[in-house]
């Protein structure tokens, strides 16, 4: 196994993360490509017990999701998986819709812990195999019944690095620690309405059915976080201190962390940062750990400047995002790119559009939810649920999103101000990588386009538009090279 790189000598570190982005744009192929020119790929780990089950429906094409099911250790679940939702001959038509997955509940539920467990443990493998690179993977704090079954299925396919943010990841290193040793793990899920948080019991040994794998390694653990504050406060204490950070500014694709202090708004109706959202790098270097910049960071300039801050490095996403090893479907890459080369594209850091009420970058293309038309013509529906809370209500414990019908989320307790607006992420962003679910009557959930809205390496990375790969950013970034002109 290669050495881990935040154990190694700074010089062995990678420079370079290519960030994690969900749903499947960071999928296998865009971390292997930048694994192998020896910089740290990571997958997203965001709702691939779906992606592996419609994969398999649409009939696996290339055979890459089958071939990383036979390596898995227990080959009785794999078969599982594949009894279930194997298609080989795909989808009869662009009608039918995908089955719907089982979904994970604090009370715990094998059929779901099984698939999220493939299917994490498919994209990493599919990552790794054939080379001797870093693959990490990513995981949202918020989507905390997925984090133990997701995790433990990374690690039996040898992850070396997890990166979690949209929270506070204060779990994770004890988890990994547990998950490698196949000892049965507590995840604190919190609710709404309830002081104490769950505690969602996930034991692997009953999972493998005591066919325990060999040896597991540890992941290294680096915490995603806006401000030295909280990487201090995970510093602290043996139990939540990770391995290293990414420090995430709000200049980054998708989600990002609301302004500190009231939540004021620009003309555009966007959130105003100010001064007290930009990390101290004195501090940061201070900890002791190591650290990478994210938000922003696109240019050869950017990552000498952060080096010379004191950072590892540096994070990237949307370079990647619009390169050929992308997940994103091409023709919303190549629209993507002709508007941002035409300077037509907008984007918005919209502050509720996502039912997680972090604000969230929204790429304005035509056909996909950024459109009023579009949204309105969406049917309101939640079958994924994702992004769903926990909520202690009259009735016992019930989950809600505040993007599933109106109707349902105020039956359930919430106010109907918060459902205004919100966009179901969960359907957007797989339809986004080609996955879409068929509606009844013809209908197809339509795409949810996010995207960084600095955009400027696109004139130095690409001058003519043209496509570009993941090697070309890794070469056009590295340290020493001649800055593009």
């Amino acid at each position: 196994m290669p050495q881990s790189p935040t154990n190694a000598p700074p010089a062995q570190r990678p420079w370079l993360i290519q960030g994690g982005m969900g749903v499947g744009v960071s999928g296998w192929r865009l971390a292997r490509a930048v694994s192998v020119t020896g910089q740290l790929g990571v997958v997203s780990g965001t709702a691939l017990d779906v992606v592996l089950a419609r994969v398999l429906q649409t009939g696996d094409p290339g055979g890459h999701a089958r071939r990383a099911l036979a390596a898995f250790p227990l080959p009785e679940l794999a078969q599982i998986a594949l009894d279930c939702w194997f298609r080989e001959e795909g989808l009869p038509d662009d009608r039918t819709p995908m089955r719907t997955t089982p979904r994970l509940r604090a009370a715990g539920g094998a059929p779901a812990e099984v698939l999220t467990v493939l299917g994490n443990f498919v994209e990493v493998w599919l990552a790794k195999e054939g080379h001797e690179g870093v693959i990490g993977i990513n995981y949202l704090e918020k989507i905390q019944l997925a984090t133990a079954p997701a995790m433990f299925g990374a690690i039996l396919a040898g992850v070396d690095h997890v990166l979690v943010g949209a929270g506070v990841p204060g779990q994770i290193p004890t988890l990994a620690t547990r998950l490698v040793r196949c000892e049965p793990c507590v995840t604190r899920v919190s609710v709404v309405g309830q002081e104490e948080p769950l505690e969602q019991l996930f034991d692997p040994r009953a999972l493998l059915a005591g066919h325990l794998p060999g040896p597991l390694r540890r992941p290294e653990v680096l915490a995603i976080v806006s401000l030295p504050v909280l990487a201090a406060y995970l510093a602290r204490d043996e139990a939540t201190r990770p391995d290293g950070f990414v420090i995430e500014t709000s200049r980054a694709g998708g989600h990002s962390a609301p302004p500190r202090g009231p939540m004021t708004l620009d003309a555009a109706g966007e959130p105003v940062y100010g001064p007290r959202d930009q990390p101290d790098l004195a501090r940061m270097a201070g900890l002791g750990l190591p650290f990478w910049l994210a938000g922003g960071q696109a240019s050869p300039e950017a990552v000498a400047a952060a080096r010379a801050a004191g950072a590892a490095g540096v994070q990237i996403g949307s370079a990647f995002a619009l390169c050929e090893e992308s997940g994103m479907a091409r023709h919303l890459r190549e629209e993507l790119l002709g508007r941002a080369h035409a300077g037509t594209l907008t984007v918005r850091n919209d502050p509720g559009a996502s039912p997680t009420a972090f604000p969230f970058k929204v790429a304005r293309l035509p056909g996909t939810v950024s459109e009023p038309e579009v949204a309105a013509a969406r049917r309101r529906v939640c079958d994924l649920g994702f992004l769903r809370t926990p909520v202690r209500g009259r009735r016992g414990l019930v989950y809600r999103c505040a993007a599933e019908p109106v109707a349902a989320y105020v039956r359930k307790g919430g106010d109907p101000a918060d459902a205004e607006g919100k966009q179901c992420l969960c359907n957007g962003l797989l339809a986004t990588i080609g996955l879409a679910q068929r509606r009844p009557g013809g209908r197809t959930e339509p795409p949810l386009v996010t995207i960084g809205k600095d955009l400027s390496f696109l004139p130095r990375l690409s001058p003519d538009a043209s496509p570009y790969t993941a090697a070309d950013v890794v070469r056009w970034l590295e340290p020493g090279a001649r800055p593009a002109t």
